[in-house]
């Protein structure tokens, strides 16, 4: 069974639209200015931003207006608590798998945020695995990640896709190992001179339905 390795974070869920959400009730709750989500979001950088620079950053700007323990309980949670999957994503996903298709989360980040996604979502139940990149202790681009994955379920790399939303992450690591990609935009353009994927897609079903297609 062919082997289709996804990204989770604004890739398989809307990561930032939940950490929105949590930022705007962590600044309301504390009594702070709207305003302030744009910084805040602007300094987690859809979570590529390690979390200790971001909760030095929180603490510096909001010193003892705010616990420190309110600060790292928004960051731990990571808006896991937050995230839901599409209709549109669960139905691709069914589709991949009835295709053929053996599906696997390869994320990077925190082992109990991102699992507390995939289970909260569902997508335990809609994937064959999942490697996330604390556990396994690479990351990706890395290849070794990649390779974990298709070691999660028994199943080669060759012939191997991957979606995700990343230029670095996703498509120069598959890349980097001569596999198929569909870089997910989000309504963003490509911008990269090198690392091209081999088709881009508006959103996640999109990308899973193309990969169910081009298979036939």
């Amino acid at each position: 069974m062919p082997l289709l390795m996804l990204d989770l974070d604004n890739t398989l869920v809307d990561r930032d639209a939940a950490f929105r959400d949590a930022v705007t009730a962590f600044l309301t709750e504390h009594r702070l200015p709207d305003t302030d989500l744009t910084w805040v979001m602007a300094a987690d950088a859809s979570g590529y931003t390690a979390r200790p620079e971001v909760a030095a950053a929180m603490t510096d700007r909001y010193g003892d207006n705010v616990p420190a323990t309110a600060i790292h309980d928004l960051l731990d949670r990571g808006a896991a608590d937050r995230v839901v999957l599409t209709d549109s994503s669960r139905e691709a996903l069914d589709k991949a798998q009835a295709g053929g298709w053996t599906c696997v989360i390869v994320t990077n980040g925190r082992t109990a945020q991102q699992e507390a996604k995939i289970r909260r979502t569902g997508l335990d139940q809609l994937v064959q695995g999942w490697v996330i990149s604390e556990e396994v202790g690479r990351k990706k681009p890395e290849p070794e990640i990649f390779h974990a994955a298709a070691d999660t379920v028994g199943v080669p790399l060759t012939g191997a896709w991957v979606i995700g939303d990343s230029p670095h992450a996703d498509i120069a690591g598959a890349n980097a190992l001569g596999l198929r990609s569909i870089w997910v935009s989000n309504g963003q353009p490509w911008a990269q001179d090198s690392n091209q994927p081999t088709h881009v897609a508006e959103d996640v079903a999109t990308a899973i339905d193309y990969v169910n297609s081009a298979a036939r």
